[in-house]
């Protein structure tokens, strides 16, 4: 069992910047890695993933301004999140998949962006 752990949300003005850690307790170097987010009364969706390779995949509503890297020694994602705007206000939450059996999912954390 993995357990995975998301650090990092806040509170931020717009245009302003966070960086999301995603810790995994076991190894992730051969798993996808993935941020989703859902904001209240909305539907769950996929920001950005990684494969174990590390080629990467973007949500339009990101692109340009998110980017996703991970450091296998220390089993950690990051999100680094730029330029941010109200609706990008919401839970994220790290998935780390591996296969069918091997998918773990994190709690989130919430990540609000307002003046």
């Amino acid at each position: 069992q993995v357990t995975v752990v998301e650090s990092g949300g806040g509170l931020v003005q717009p245009g302003g910047s966070l960086r999301l850690s995603c810790v995994a307790s076991g190894n992730i170097v051969l798993a996808r890695v993935a941020w989703l987010r859902q904001a209240p009364g909305q539907a769950r969706e996929l920001v950005a993933s990684i494969s174990r390779d590390g080629l990467t995949n973007y949500a339009d509503s990101v692109k340009g301004r998110f980017t996703i890297s991970r450091d296998d020694v220390y089993n950690t994602v990051y999100l680094q999140m730029s330029a941010l705007k109200p609706e990008d206000t919401a839970v994220y939450t790290c998935n780390v998949y591996k296969d069918p059996t091997r998918d773990y999912w994190g709690r989130g954390t919430q990540v609000t962006v307002a003046s």
